[in-house]
């Protein structure tokens, strides 16, 4: 019992990289906005018992795209924690830009006992443009 209160209070990291949408309309165009080479990013996450220990006991860095307070995409949103992982490396290595533009996901899962996440490795590779107002 005491084990379990004091790993309650050992210490974590956690990082997070988001960028704010405003909630204000603008009519924007080409013109308006530079666009980015395309650029990759990637992440891989191990999971044992269903569980991220590595991100769990560690430092978690995640990119995180709910709509109400995350990087502005256009295109789609694969909900999945490895795809965060993966946009916040995507930001992290290119900072100064405003918004990604349609990313695309390679996501590879094995998971060699029975199809489940008793041990699991999960890659995802995300490809975007990133783009910033003028």
């Amino acid at each position: 019992m005491v084990s379990v209160i004091a790993l309650g209070f050992t210490s974590c990291q956690t990082y997070n990289r988001s960028m704010r949408e405003p909630n204000v309309y603008m009519k924007l165009t080409a013109d308006d906005m530079i666009l980015s080479e395309q650029f990759t990013a990637e992440a891989t996450s191990i999971r044992i018992v269903g569980i991220d220990w590595q991100r769990l006991l560690g430092k978690t860095k995640t990119g995180e795209i709910p709509s109400y307070t995350g990087i502005p995409i256009i295109g789609n949103f694969v909900g999945d924690k490895t795809v965060n992982y993966a946009l916040y490396e995507l930001m992290e290595a290119h900072p100064g830009y405003d918004f990604v533009v349609y990313p695309q996901y390679e996501k590879h899962k094995v998971a060699p006992i029975l199809g489940t996440d008793i041990f699991s490795t999960t890659k995802v590779k995300v490809t975007a443009r990133l783009g910033k107002l003028k």
